[in-house]
């Protein structure tokens, strides 16, 4: 386990010789943790009592070292189970377009091999230094009637009114939104304008924690429930009381202990893992996922009553893409936060880089936005960032279409298909069909980076259907 006074450092990478390379070069600053593949890592964070604030990750794992999905697909991972966690990329790997994909998921530098020991440090002490700016600025309470959300645009507007409304309110609320998009800010801040707000706020990622350890850890045990239970211990719903519990990753929750929690919901009783004494808690649930947990239900992985339970109030965060203006006003936010932290002068951009800027549709999300603004605070303090620079940052190399083009009006629908049998002279229905589908395996797969399990979970449908169709393509 790792010492209170080291940060805990893992380092992902197939190769032995550079693993144990850094693991000693960086061992007498960080407390590192190693593994050699994505499937490693899930197994090792299982073990770890709190994840990893930093991380070095080599893009190219097996099963396909020469290839960067498996990486990228980690990146994904890692901050699905640790928003805050700071990610480097270290790779031979050096493809511009590589770097671009990998910092708009999230990964706050992109470093080629080899990397002087002394640079990684510093990056890694700079990560450090921006990860405890930022936890000191979540800690500091925002001002009365103030969620802290910034933006003008309507969207943004829409969300404060709603985190007012629902924050003084002793129910559920269910915040849905994609990965990056600031769902973990809306669930403080309706801590921090409610009632309880002077009571405990806890947090816990459903995906971060392996599935045998969600039970204890939510409902608490008694002493000898387990091997290693040596005291009993109360689990978070009895730590929460009075307070908020945020569960993020709900989508994440193993189905026999979503009806427990439902239990919970419905009339606030629980049992400590190794007892039968009922207890009572009070603490307010406030639940985030970024999967559409409707299509959850139907594929029988949610349960449609804790749903239900869940939802009393919803919240819907925006992608950047429909934020409009707040582009301009979430840089000029963190543009000068960053700046005051690293003592520097803020950057500017250009004419045609803040075009640049406005036209970019941020697949990211508010993470990437800010880790675009960190790296730009280190390379160009106090100076005028052009259009080329600033593209060098931006992930401008993949297509994100800013709406899908089937129509989601049923006359529209209706309309489209009419003129195709008017103007297709050989219409072939099953064929027209097979082609929509065949694009919508193809964007799931793009969008997960050939990760089945999930492609199947965005598209409504099990792995073993989704194999079977791909396997039908591959035969065309």
């Amino acid at each position: 386990m790792a010492k209170p006074d080291k940060p805990v450092l893992l380092i992902v990478d197939d190769d032995p010789l550079i693993s144990d390379t850094l693991s000693f070069v960086l061992s007498k600053d960080f407390e590192v943790v190693a593994a050699e593949s994505r499937a490693q890592v899930k197994s090792l964070l299982t073990q770890l009592s709190n994840p990893p604030q930093l991380a070095l990750v080599d893009l190219g794992l097996p099963p396909q070292p020469h290839k960067p999905d498996e990486g990228f697909a980690l990146i994904s991972d890692l901050l699905g189970i640790s928003p805050t966690i700071k990610i480097i990329v270290l790779s031979g790997q050096s493809d511009e377009a590589n770097a671009r994909h990998a910092r708009a998921l999230g990964a706050i530098d992109f470093v080629a091999k080899p990397c002087e020991p002394d640079r990684l440090k510093s990056l890694l002490f700079n990560a450090l230094m921006i990860q405890d700016a930022e936890r000191s600025a979540e800690k500091v309470p925002a001002p009365a009637k103030d969620s802290g959300i910034v933006g003008i645009s309507p969207s943004m507007d829409k969300l404060r009114q709603q985190i007012q409304q629902y924050a003084s309110a002793p129910f559920p609320v269910l915040i849905e939104g994609e990965s990056g998009s600031g769902k973990e800010k809306v669930a403080s801040s309706l801590h921090q304008l409610s009632p309880r707000s002077s009571k405990p706020y806890l947090a816990l990622n459903c995906a971060a924690i392996s599935p045998t350890l969600v039970e204890p850890t939510l409902f608490g045990y008694a002493k000898g429930a387990f091997t290693g239970a040596t005291t009993a211990r109360a689990g978070y719903f009895e730590e929460a009381e009075g307070g908020t519990l945020f569960l993020d990753e709900i989508g994440e929750l193993p189905l026999e202990l979503q009806a427990k929690l439902l239990r919970v919901l419905e009339n606030g009783e629980f049992q400590r893992v190794g007892e039968t004494q009922s207890r009572k808690s009070n603490a307010r649930v406030v639940a985030a996922t970024n999967r559409d947990l409707r299509a959850e239900i139907k594929a029988s992985r949610f349960r449609a009553d804790l749903y239900h339970r869940l939802s009393v109030f919803s919240i819907a965060v925006p992608s950047l893409r429909e934020m409009g203006p707040d582009k301009l006003k979430l840089l000029d936010h963190f543009r000068d936060f960053y700046a005051r932290e690293a003592r520097s002068t803020p950057f500017e951009l250009d004419t045609h880089a803040t075009q640049l800027w406005e036209d970019y549709h941020f697949p990211g999300n508010v993470r990437e936005l800010r880790n675009i603004v960190i790296r730009l605070t280190t390379k160009y303090p106090g100076m005028k960032v052009n259009a080329e620079q600033l593209e060098a940052e931006l992930d401008t190399d993949t297509a994100y279409p800013q709406e899908i083009p089937l129509p989601n009006d049923a006359k529209a629908l209706i309309e489209t298909a009419r003129k195709q049998l008017q103007t297709l002279a050989n219409f072939n229905l099953d064929q027209t069909l097979r082609q929509w589908e065949k694009a919508y395996v193809e964007a799931a797969l793009n969008m997960t980076h050939g990760n089945l399990s999930q492609a199947a979970k965005l598209l409504g449908i099990n792995r073993t259907t989704l194999y079977s169709r791909m396997q039908t393509y591959s035969n065309e």
